[in-house]
């Protein structure tokens, strides 16, 4: 008997000076960012993820999900961190936020932009190529109905095909209010797409091949700096219009267009309070445009993995994100990257 206590005691010694010998990071319970799928996203995720890691010596991991699945989690403290959150677009968002259970931190992008688009040839032609103008009159989304055999739908060819985001985004909700909202549901098929690589393929491949193609997208994005697209003109910009196109219920959406762009990093209010020095951080980020385009056009073309653009991009770019942070905080952050 006493020779198995002594056994049990050695053994719960030797697990105490495991335990000790173990970085205090990995005892913590990891900081859950949302696993977000599109390409700004997951770059600015994965840039954020570096600086807590290796910075602030916490251990991070993702959840994946919608984007409303993510929000709601967010408000519920079950993930904490929002890497790149369209602040004030969705239901589930301005709830939580009027609750106080969630912050908007930052404004990440400066120029965000969203909206529905056309290649430039499909208005002007390319002679080059030997396209001509097939809506040569096309300036706004009023103007789509008459231009519907321009962006016919294979499947249902007395209709035109509208790419609108994958399901699940809020975007998603906002862009069939607007084919309502337009008039143009009758006239517009209703393309969702899998995910934001779907879609991003979708659109690449037919202005590839030259062809007509109505789609929705964003900025900041490695195909708005990569293709000549043309924005159409939509209504200005109602309040009240906005509510009855985030609400998916609503049977009589109005016309305006999308509430202004400012992306945030959004957080849980638990997390604001227990890591206040983060939140800090948080507050200060800013990524100027061009060189994220960049960074997500090389993304996308050699299809790096986001976390190695990630590395990349703080070893490339020192003057942009050592101004977030406090000096101990950049020097620790700096010294992982070699």
């Amino acid at each position: 008997m006493k020779g198995l206590r002594t056994l049990m005691a050695a053994c719960v010694t030797s697990v105490s000076l495991s335990m000790a010998a173990l970085p205090v990071s990995a005892a913590q319970t990891p900081v859950h960012f949302a696993d977000l799928n599109w390409e700004s996203g997951s770059l600015i995720t994965e840039i954020l993820r570096v600086i807590v890691e290796k910075g602030y010596d916490l251990p991070t991991d993702t959840l994946p999900g919608t984007t409303i699945t993510l929000e709601t989690a967010l408000a519920k403290n079950d993930i904490q961190v929002i890497g790149e959150e369209w602040a004030g677009r969705s239901p589930v968002w301005v709830k939580a936020e009027a609750e106080g259970k969630v912050v908007g931190l930052g404004d990440t992008v400066k120029g965000a932009t969203e909206g529905w688009w056309v290649p430039e040839y499909v208005v002007k032609g390319d002679p080059a190529k030997g396209i001509k103008p097939l809506a040569p009159d096309l300036k706004s989304v009023k103007d789509l109905a008459r231009y519907k055999d321009v962006f016919k739908d294979p499947e249902s060819p007395g209709k035109g095909r509208f790419l609108n985001s994958p399901i699940g985004w809020t975007s998603e909700v906002v862009n069939k209010q607007k084919l309502k909202a337009y008039g143009l549901d009758d006239s517009y098929v209703n393309f969702r797409s899998g995910s934001g690589a779907a879609l991003d393929a979708e659109i690449a491949s037919s202005i590839r091949r030259g062809k007509p193609v109505l789609f929705y997208y964003w900025s900041p994005t490695p195909l708005m700096g990569r293709y000549k697209l043309i924005q159409l003109e939509e209504p200005a910009f109602d309040a009240e219009a906005w509510k009855t196109l985030t609400d998916a219920d609503n049977p009589n959406p109005k016309p305006t267009r999308s509430l202004a762009s400012k992306l945030s990093i959004g957080v849980s209010t638990p997390f604001q309070k227990a890591h206040p020095d983060i939140a800090e951080f948080f507050e200060k980020v800013e990524f100027p445009i061009d060189p994220l385009n960049k960074a997500l056009a090389s993304m996308s073309e050699r299809h790096t993995p986001p976390r190695e653009v990630a590395q990349a991009f703080l070893k490339e770019h020192p003057e942009v994100w050592t101004a977030w942070l406090p000096e101990e905080v950049a020097q620790k952050v700096e010294a992982s990257l070699k």
